[in-house]
């Protein structure tokens, strides 16, 4: 019985709907649009927490990264950012950042690694035959592969012997081996990198740069690296930079550009993070030439942002969907009026407030209901129509500018998720905004006099 007079009730105020189309289609939009902007808010920033978590796993949650950092000028003029040496010209090289016997230090006291890894890197300009190409060259050992996340295409990477021989090998990333041998086979051919010719072992398959970090972690370009042996680099190129540019000379001395250490375990990531900087404070006697990066401490930073960043939007968003509710309010409130005599005419014939009120409470929500089902719908091809818009950005941004422009990157950056407990919460907020926003017309019916609603023309 009860079922059966509900959807009679139903049917009843789809009939009255109905025959407004336009009036109760320009209503429900406010909720269409207020869904819509909810769940596309929310799978944005779920899209831009993903990214971040993506780009610092890529780091390693049980690693921590230690990065030689360049000391302020007025810091190393002082003395306070590195040592200094006489130059054979009379000029100082300033000396600074991570040393070997750092590696030594930490590889031999602490317990709770599983394994590190040391690296020296410099810009380079690599040539063969007439093709050249600005590449990251990378003096490091076999254990950089797996630490890194790296894998071979063709050939294989540096191992243990190359670095014991000093070997004059290098493995090419996939950037660089496709631009320096386009048509050839790149595998057995030398390479020429500041004077010094490498033959070539191996090509890396394509990787995704990792993001920046800070001041202190700049983004690394794995494609345009070129790989060859730390003994390899300390003995062709050595820890001293020569730099001419623009008519000026510069120098540097660096040992080793980054430290990286895996932990056992995720808990021991913090303890042991903590234990590395007490060690290399006193090392290096609090010389600002480094910075220690926790990636599972950034991992956790993000997810916190993720969860602000939700509820801003989703707060922002869930303004459009009150407006929406003072829309329908404002719609039932003029319905009510054009519906006086109908009201008067139901009283007459027995109607019960109770019936009054659930008639036009459940117009609201069929409204609104219909509004949700519809921004939900919209909302679900949220991802959808960033792809296309990133391919018009694509299209007719990109390819009619010299560079890439700020709007370019942001589209070209976004990869936005839908949050599956986005659609019900959003569902059921632009019914309860139906039901709340409809109570007030619903008893302003209900309370008619009857023969007041009759005599109303």
């Amino acid at each position: 019985m009860l079922f059966s007079e509900t959807i009679r009730t139903i049917r009843l105020a789809m009939k009255s709907l109905l025959l407004h189309k336009l009036r109760s289609g320009l209503t429900m939009l406010g909720i269409v649009f207020g869904v819509f902007s909810v769940i596309a808010m929310l799978a944005i920033g779920e899209g831009a927490s993903a990214q971040a978590q993506q780009q610092v796993l890529a780091l390693g949650a049980t690693n921590i990264i230690i990065v030689t950092v360049k000391p302020p000028a007025d810091s190393q003029s002082s003395g306070g950012g590195g040592s200094s040496r006489g130059g054979s010209r009379g000029f100082v090289v300033p000396q600074y950042g991570l040393l070997r016997t750092d590696y030594d230090l930490l590889t031999k006291t602490l317990s709770t690694i599983t394994g590190a890894v040391r690296m020296r890197e410099i810009p380079s300009e690599a040539r063969y035959l007439q093709r050249t190409l600005n590449v990251r060259l990378v003096g490091s050992t076999t254990e950089y592969l797996d630490m890194n996340h790296l894998a071979v295409l063709r050939g294989r990477f540096l191992s243990d012997e190359d670095e014991a021989e000093v070997a004059n090998v290098a493995v090419l990333g996939a950037e660089t081996a496709s631009t320096l041998f386009p048509f050839e086979d790149p595998i057995g051919q030398s390479v020429l990198v500041r004077n010094a010719r490498y033959m070539v072992v191996g090509v890396m398959r394509s990787r995704t740069s990792s993001a920046a970090i800070g001041g202190s972690m700049s983004g690394q370009e794995f494609n345009k690296d070129i790989y060859i042996p730390l003994s390899t680099f300390r003995s062709r190129i050595g820890d001293t930079i020569f730099t001419r540019m623009s008519g000026t000379f510069s120098a540097e001395q660096v040992e080793l550009n980054q430290i990286t250490l895996k932990v056992k375990n995720r808990e021991d990531v913090v303890p042991t993070s903590e234990v590395v900087k007490e060690s290399l404070k006193r090392s290096h006697a609090g010389k600002p030439d480094y910075d220690v990066i926790v990636p599972l401490e950034l991992l956790r930073q993000a997810d916190q942002i993720r969860q602000i960043f939700n509820i801003v939007l989703g707060s922002i968003a869930a303004i459009s969907l009150v407006v929406g509710g003072i829309g329908i309010m404002n719609i039932m409130l003029a319905t009510v009026t054009e519906r006086t005599r109908e009201i008067g005419i139901r009283r007459a014939l027995g109607a019960r407030q109770r019936d009054i009120i659930n008639q036009f409470l459940t117009e609201t929500i069929v409204l609104s209901g219909s509004g949700g089902v519809i921004g939900i719908l919209m909302g679900l091809a949220t991802p959808f129509a960033f792809f296309f818009i990133k391919h018009v950005v694509h299209n007719y941004v990109l390819d009619r500018s010299s560079g890439e422009s700020p709007m370019a990157k942001i589209f070209s950056d976004m990869e936005p998720q839908v949050a599956l407990w986005s659609l019900p919460v959003a569902f059921g907020i632009s019914v309860t905004i139906g039901v709340i926003f409809g109570i007030y017309p619903a008893r302003s019916a209900a309370r008619m006099d009857p023969i007041e609603a009759l005599r109303h023309e």
